[in-house]
């Protein structure tokens, strides 16, 4: 864009990332990202959603929390589709635990998060797996089922 003189800003940016994100270009939406930084266009919600979107099209759920975390730190109010991608990396990634925590601040925020029910049962059968495996037979007795399965059983 800077070669044809024009000046790139915060919706051509996020549209290109978007569209890298669509096709599974996880390091050109990032590095799209920096190049916003260095040309002082500052990045907005929809920015840091097309960004994590992408990380979550290339299971990268690392670079996907942080941005979320970005976002938040940069004092924007982290939106549905920031969540909703940010849960979705973490549950493809076998990161069943932090999809969980993702959903209860996506709750708290009061935002209704765009994943399924068999998702959100398969994680939740995936974390119950895992604590009867570390636990053992006493899991019920020492775990009493807690808000995030009430919040389950509600969907």
């Amino acid at each position: 864009m800077r070669l044809s003189k024009l000046e790139p800003d915060v919706i051509s940016y996020s549209a290109g990332m978007s569209t890298c994100g669509r096709g599974k270009q996880w390091q050109q939406a990032l590095a799209l990202l920096g190049d916003m930084r260095e040309t002082k266009v500052e990045p907005n919600v929809i920015s840091y959603s097309a960004g994590i979107s992408a990380c979550e099209r290339g299971r990268q759920w690392q670079r996907a929390l942080s941005l979320l975390r970005e976002m938040r730190e940069a004092k924007l109010k982290s939106d549905v589709l920031g969540y909703s991608a940010g849960i979705s990396a973490c549950e493809r990634c076998d990161q069943w635990q932090l999809a969980l925590a993702l959903l209860s601040e996506t709750w708290e925020a009061n935002l209704e998060p765009d994943v399924s029910h068999s998702q959100l049962h398969c994680c939740d059968q995936r974390v119950s797996e895992e604590r009867a495996v570390a636990e053992g037979p006493d899991l019920a007795k020492r775990h009493p089922p807690d808000e995030s399965e009430a919040r389950l059983e509600r969907l």
